[in-house]
């Protein structure tokens, strides 16, 4: 299916693995322009030849540190404009109300609470002002199925989706476009330290955190390739009528009422 996405510019945070490289990807392979922005300008590069052997795009990347509103405007000046923006940079901790210090809960959210705010701010405005743009938020779903082992998570989600569903309720009023993504469980670097948090509490011992594999849905996590497919079709003309609304990609698992 063509996505209808040839030649739009987009701008994607956390990009350098995980969702946000397999995004990048996607993407790519639709023939959009991108700007990947992240921490390590090592994997950043790494990413950018890679899709650069595959894809006739151009690639720009932005190394930085996004924890902070100045970093995130000086993301967006760097970068210029986008017709898409996927907000995907995030690392809450995991752990429960008594093992998340104040300092790491702030951390998390600077990062990715504020930060998804911060720069859908900038970016919002601009589309406004143009008259056309997504915005992506991929969320997770403890944001919908809370978990006490994962307050600082499940309450930073739980935020980033209403706000979605509140500025998506009216965007499209002015042709923007404002959506987000819940996934479950999935498999990349960062599911591995949550997993091995939840085995700690679960078995007190975080090397059996691949046992917890048998619990999902399809006895595995979802793919990033698959979350990507999901955000690359949510931010394509193809979706050009849903605003305002969270799609989760979870196997079922929050429909079940279950962590896993």
């Amino acid at each position: 299916m063509d996505m209808k996405l040839a030649g739009a510019t987009v701008l994607i945070t956390g990009a350098s693995k995980g969702i946000g490289l397999a995004c990048a990807e996607a993407f790519a392979a639709e023939g959009c322009h991108l700007h990947l922005a992240a921490r390590s300008a090592e994997l950043l590069e790494a990413a950018r030849g890679a899709i650069r052997a595959k894809y006739d795009v151009a690639v720009t990347c932005h190394a930085m540190d996004l924890s902070n509103d100045a970093a995130m405007q000086a993301l967006a000046a760097a970068v210029g404009e986008v017709e898409i923006l996927v907000n995907n940079a995030g690392d809450i901790p995991a752990g429960p109300i008594d093992v998340v210090d104040d300092a790491a809960w702030r951390r998390g959210w600077d990062l990715k609470v504020f930060g998804y705010i911060s720069l859908t701010r900038v970016y919002y405005g601009r589309m406004v002002t143009r008259g056309h743009g997504v915005i992506v938020n991929d969320i997770g779903n403890s944001g919908e199925n809370f978990d006490a082992r994962y307050i600082a998570g499940s309450a930073g989600n739980a935020s980033l989706m209403a706000f979605t569903k509140a500025l998506g309720a009216v965007s499209l009023d002015h042709g923007v476009r404002v959506v987000g993504v819940n996934p479950g469980p999935v498999a990349t670097d960062r599911m591995v330290k949550l997993m091995k948090r939840r085995a700690l509490d679960w078995y007190g011992e975080e090397g059996r955190w691949q046992e917890l594999f048998d619990k999902y849905p399809g006895k595995r996590p979802a793919t990033a390739e698959e979350v990507a497919d999901l955000i690359l079709f949510l931010a394509s003309p193809r979706a050009g009528y849903i605003t305002g609304t969270i799609v989760t990609i979870d196997g079922g698992i929050a429909s079940r009422g279950s962590i896993i």
